[in-house]
């Protein structure tokens, strides 16, 4: 689908990203699509904020039941829930809500960084709100 070098910026990838998901079958729900977006979001903001690095890499693919998002950067530290700061900008939120969003998380760790890769299910019935495991390899 899409893969670029460096964090394309939020109205970049708005505008991208919708444009990635036509023509593919099944139609992918409108949910979907959101999520997936919501998604590259988050894993890019925290890969941007917290990597420490001067980019990150997005790569998008599809298949039936999901489209799979890998956001990978330089760093070697591992995402960690946090509480969320509910009175500043502080954040918080974006992990557990990938995790919450995501059928599958996983973070790989690698030689030139880590990955963080999501499963999102493309139809409405499959998405499920409930927590998901995360899992790490090394």
């Amino acid at each position: 689908m899409s893969t670029w070098g460096a964090a394309p910026r939020r109205p970049d990838a708005r505008g991208i990203l919708p444009t990635s998901f036509c023509g593919l079958e099944p139609v992918v729900q409108q949910e979907a699509i959101d999520a997936v977006l919501l998604v590259v979001s988050e894993l890019v903001t925290n890969a941007v904020r917290h990597a420490g690095g001067p980019s990150c890499s997005l790569h998008l693919s599809a298949c039936p039941e999901a489209i799979a998002v890998a956001v990978s950067d330089a760093s070697h530290l591992l995402p960690q829930p946090r509480t969320p700061d509910v009175l500043g900008e502080g954040g918080g939120f974006g992990w557990s809500m990938v995790c919450q969003m995501a059928d599958a998380v996983a973070v790989t760790d690698e030689a030139g960084g880590k990955t963080v890769s999501a499963l999102i299910p493309r139809h409405r019935s499959d998405m499920r709100m409930e927590a998901r495991a995360t899992v790490v390899s090394r």
